[in-house]
């Protein structure tokens, strides 16, 4: 099968630093190279992988030259996809909607993985005006705000099964908070947490420009107030095999409807237990007493926290293999591909036929 993958610029396929769906492109996009399909990729040029790679930018514009405006690459990306359009089976889109005017125009077998959050006021009358789209969402939860689309398929997020190694034993016996600081990602409460437990934690997470005020009034004075808090900052992929094997648990204490969260998985493949607050695709994602705890107030996450070193990491590994590997995800994208081109040929059928 001929397959374009298209990515969102703002990161590298795979990212640098912190990039979820970056990443989760390039682990499907090898993955499918791997499966002997013929992949061509639109990303950022610093991008590195296996199939063919189309640059829209010469490299990730977050980390770049510091452009204000990514709507000009990325409609300029949608060009070069209409222009290379004809040499692919299946188009799969993961930024949004730019694309969307284009395919309904040129009637193109496509399927939009939607990686963000729902939820918000203008997304699903916007959704709405495009029904014969199909799309992809990375959780159940994910739809809430808006079932009446064309839903395809719900395809968790899948990672390569060494890409982030078992580790039996925590060496570094601390809890660990990854990702973002953010409001809604609610690194202070990762902090009670590990204060009212007496456990130390370590914050490796980058600070977008939106949230520097967030950071430096809230966050900061709660480090800087417990000597157990430290601040690690941003880390690369190689840093997160050790950074999250060696942690005891990780903190994942949301306050949003988080579409999947793949830290969580993450966390899990290197054996490390997850805690959780109940809130958007956690239920889908742990398996509470298994793979971690599943909380719904601070009282419930310091008791989960200190039961977190007595989990057993095997079973949480085993979790991972079962539910969460590349291949299970690369698989049920095939079968996606399948059936759009399917649908798509019929109707081409039809409407011709209907013409004749």
């Amino acid at each position: 099968m001929r397959i374009a993958q298209i990515a969102p610029l703002c990161e590298s396929v795979p990212p640098k630093l912190y990039g979820g769906t970056e990443r989760v492109v390039s682990y499907l996009t090898e993955a499918l190279v791997g499966l002997g399909h013929d992949v061509t990729l639109f990303a950022s040029g610093d991008s590195v992988t296996r199939a063919e790679l189309v640059p829209g930018c010469p490299s990730a514009l977050r980390l770049g030259d510091g452009a204000c405006d990514n709507v000009p690459y990325h409609v300029a990306q949608v060009d070069r996809v209409r222009r290379r359009a004809g040499d692919f089976d299946i188009l799969h889109f993961h930024g949004d909607y730019l694309h969307f005017p284009l395919i309904r125009e040129m009637r193109l077998p496509s399927v939009t993985t939607l990686h963000g959050r729902l939820d918000l006021a203008w997304v699903p009358p916007f959704y709405r005006e495009f029904p014969e789209i199909p799309l992809v969402s990375i959780s159940n939860a994910q739809r809430a705000p808006m079932p009446a689309v064309n839903w395809a398929a719900t395809v968790p997020h899948g990672l390569p099964p060494d890409l982030l190694p078992f580790s039996p034993v925590a060496e570094g016996k601390y809890l660990a908070f990854l990702g973002r600081i953010s409001p809604e990602k609610r690194p202070d409460r990762a902090i009670e947490i590990a204060v009212r437990t007496g456990q130390r934690l370590k914050i490796a997470a980058k600070v977008d420009r939106v949230d520097e005020e967030y950071f430096t009034t809230t966050i900061q004075p709660m480090i800087d107030r417990s000597p157990l808090v430290e601040f690690v900052g941003e880390i690369n992929e190689q840093q997160k095999a050790d950074f999250l094997g060696n942690a005891t648990g990780l903190l994942f204490p949301i306050d949003w409807p988080e579409p999947f969260g793949l830290v969580m998985i993450e966390a899990m493949s290197c054996g490390t237990p997850v805690l959780a607050y109940r809130c958007g695709s956690v239920p889908e994602v742990i398996e509470h007493g298994v793979s971690g705890f599943i909380v719904n107030s601070m009282d419930e996450a310091c008791d989960a926290a200190r039961r977190l070193s007595g989990m057993n990491r095997a079973a949480v590994r085993r979790c991972f293999d079962e539910r969460f590997s590349v291949e299970v995800m690369a698989e049920s994208y095939v079968a996606i591909y399948e059936s759009v081109i399917d649908r798509t040929s019929r109707r081409s059928a039809k409407a011709l036929w209907s013409r004749s």
